[in-house]
């Protein structure tokens, strides 16, 4: 499962922004003596297409296409047990001027708003991801935010485990309905496969869809807008990926059936 983890980083590595469009173009510079047309076309390819996705308004573009919640209703949020926070967006194992492990500022954006969700509603709270990460989530809420997790679940290595090793964990201790903190462009694949696991999903998204820049700045790349594209055509591949697994059998959630009976 490791090998089939570190494969799919890889590929996701080669396929997305910035490594796909660069390795277009290089194909385009190996091919420049032999193949001048399809050089042409792969340079033009490669690096046009790094230009767009770093534009502010194609990245906010995919990242519309990619956010299907609204901002979180505390009104709907009404019976739930639980903040769920994800993991994901980096982490330090030891950070110098902590004197210990602490999360990076995607991760830390997902922290900050789960925190501020769970002193609003007076909930405890979960975190889950893999092994480092989850002990950088736990430090870093503890330390920073005052808010000691309940749960930690320190064995998830995508938004499967994510799912599946929390549902056993909360339905332990009597949890159905959550409140699910991710990134807004991730939210979707998320609710999917926690609400496949058995639980009840109240999405609370971070990091949302907010103007920025305006005019022609709009049209100029930088790398804020770069790390969007990234993350939403990740998002935007990731979920019909998910379903094919999912209606294939490859790699479907199974929630108890005793679930559905309460």
């Amino acid at each position: 499962m490791l090998l089939l983890l570190r494969l799919k980083t890889l590929l996701r590595s080669l396929l997305l922004p910035p490594t796909g469009p660069l390795l277009v173009a290089f194909i385009g510079l190996l091919l420049l003596r032999r193949r001048p047309v399809a050089a042409r076309i792969c340079l033009v390819a490669g690096l046009g297409s790094l230009w767009l996705l770093s534009m502010p308004a194609v990245s906010d573009a995919l990242a519309r296409l990619a956010e299907h919640y609204p901002p979180l209703d505390l009104h709907d949020a009404a019976g739930a047990q639980a903040v769920v926070i994800l993991g994901g967006g980096g982490q330090r194992v030891f950070a110098p001027e902590y004197g210990g492990p602490a999360a990076e500022p995607l991760l830390l954006e997902r922290l900050n708003y789960g925190a501020y969700v769970a002193r609003r509603t007076g909930l405890p709270v979960m975190v889950t991801g893999a092994k480092i990460e989850a002990v950088a989530m736990r430090t870093s809420l503890e330390r920073d935010f005052g808010i000691r997790a309940r749960w930690v679940d320190d064995q998830s290595y995508d938004t499967f485990d994510n799912a599946r090793n929390s549902a056993r964990m909360l339905r332990a201790d009597g949890v159905r309905r959550i409140i699910l903190v991710t990134r807004a462009t991730h939210m979707w694949r998320s609710v999917q496969e926690f609400t496949a696991a058995g639980l009840e999903v109240v999405p609370a998204p971070a990091g949302m869809l907010a103007d920025r820049d305006a005019g022609i700045f709009r049209y100029l790349p930088t790398t804020q807008g770069l790390q969007r594209s990234y993350f939403a055509s990740y998002e935007l591949i990731g979920e019909p990926l998910r379903v094919l697994l999912s209606i294939t059998h490859l790699r479907r959630q199974e929630a108890p059936a005793a679930a559905g009976n309460r």
